[in-house]
């Protein structure tokens, strides 16, 4: 007699059966001689991970000049005896390391650039493990931390199914908008190759990204005639029609949950305080955990600017010319998630489960957005290293041996269990 199994009960047990996959490949990495003598490596290696997570640091990289740091970056790839280190026409600076089965691709990458603008004194400030200056942790340790999984890898001779390719990559800050990896995923050399992709960005371990934000951001320009404040009072003011749109926009109602959030970061323009401006401008910034609530939220706003527009058009004279407005997008990050069920979060959870951590699942804004959204499953996962004020001057990491050598290993052990060890 055959028995009919509900979808539900079918969904679980296969469900339970990837997980229990995923915990014996973990349990079979780290119950392996090549582990253990990647520890100890790992271990002796420390003292240089902290001088290059200080070097690196030192290496002022601001927003769209991160030049410096990727060909220091690039030099310390080609060290590792990585094939086809190589800067693309992004700037990304990457290397791989050969597999043993078909040349399908796993991409890990670390972003190269901070938030702080050039002329930032980045001198690192040490106070016995807490290393403070600006970027240390976000994301120069998660830098450091790829670099020291390679060179653990190598030295435990690990083989994995799968190429990696190592990425110091570009752009992933503020208006950075995601320029390296999207180069990597639309143009580069290897953007049909890449089947799995892990970002180290941020500290925490046991916090696995698997969903990303997404945003739009616009510059909007008001433009109208101008003229004296006094002697041409009464014709359109830009000022006003953006004043209106703001006060517009700050009344608009979204979603808690999906979680979805607007912002005017920026406003300027103008000449004297006793002229009718020609021109102003505004930054805004919209977020959501949702495409269809961005989406919304979107078309929401362009509607606000073109009513803001035509009222004042309408209230004011118009005989030198109308108020016109100009959002320009400045600024786009795909949302797109990786569902629980796909073996590369199912194989990060069980990795962090296995160094004793407790894994919970993320929704955030990083490198991952972009193969989230082209359907590439893709996890974000953090460094391990203890630290705070991350995008401030004070910003600071820790890099007690203990959590170093275990950040290391965890990371590593992600690699090579999504990657397939041989």
């Amino acid at each position: 007699m055959r028995l009919a199994l509900a979808p539900a009960f079918i969904t679980i047990f296969i469900s339970s059966i990837a997980a229990q996959s995923a915990d014996d490949t973990v349990r079979r990495i780290r119950d392996g001689a090549a582990f253990k003598q990647a520890t100890a490596f790992i271990q002796t290696d420390y003292e240089r991970f902290v001088r290059e997570l200080i070097t690196l640091t030192e290496i002022p990289s601001p927003p769209f000049k991160e030049q410096q740091r990727a060909r220091a970056y690039l030099e310390l790839l080609r060290n590792e005896g990585l094939a086809d280190v190589e800067m693309d026409p992004e700037g990304n600076v990457m290397g791989i390391r050969k597999g043993t089965g078909n040349g399908s691709l796993l991409a890990v990458v670390a972003h190269l650039d901070t938030v702080f603008p050039e002329g930032t004194n980045v001198k690192v400030k040490r106070d016995g493990t807490r290393l403070a200056a600006p970027g240390i942790g976000d994301d120069t340790r998660g830098l450091a931390v790829m670099l020291a999984v390679i060179r653990a890898m190598n030295a435990s001779k690990f083989q994995t199914s799968s190429d990696v390719l190592f990425v110091g990559g570009v752009g992933e800050e503020g208006e950075g908008d995601l320029r390296g990896v999207k180069y990597l995923l639309h143009q580069g050399k290897y953007k049909d190759r890449i089947r799995q992709f892990i970002a180290i960005d941020g500290g925490d371990q046991s916090n696995i990204t698997r969903a990303g934000v997404g945003s739009r951001r616009y510059r909007v320009t008001f433009k109208g005639p101008g003229g004296h404040s006094y002697g041409a009072f009464g014709l359109v003011n830009p000022a006003f029609a953006m004043g209106n749109a703001i006060a517009s926009f700050s009344r608009t109602q979204v979603t808690s949950r999906p979680k979805t959030t607007f912002n005017v970061g920026v406003v300027g323009g103008g000449t004297s305080v006793n002229a009718i401006p020609a021109a102003v401008r505004m930054d805004v910034d919209m977020r959501s955990e949702s495409c269809a609530e961005l989406d919304k939220l979107n078309e929401s706003f362009l509607a606000i600017v073109r009513n803001a527009v035509d009222e004042e058009n309408r209230v004011r004279s118009t005989r030198e010319g109308q108020v016109e407005a100009d959002p320009r997008p400045i600024g786009e990050r795909p949302c797109g998630e990786t569902s629980l069920d796909d073996p590369i979060v199912k194989t990060t959870a069980a990795v962090v489960s296995a160094f004793g951590l407790k894994p919970s699942f993320g929704i955030s804004s990083t490198d991952s957005n972009l193969p989230m959204s082209r359907g590439i499953p893709a996890v974000t996962i953090g460094h391990g290293g203890p630290g705070g004020r991350a995008h401030s001057p004070d910003e600071w990491t820790d890099v007690n041996q203990k959590a170093v050598v275990q950040g290391v290993q965890i990371a590593m052990t992600i690699v090579l269990a999504v990657a397939g060890l041989q």
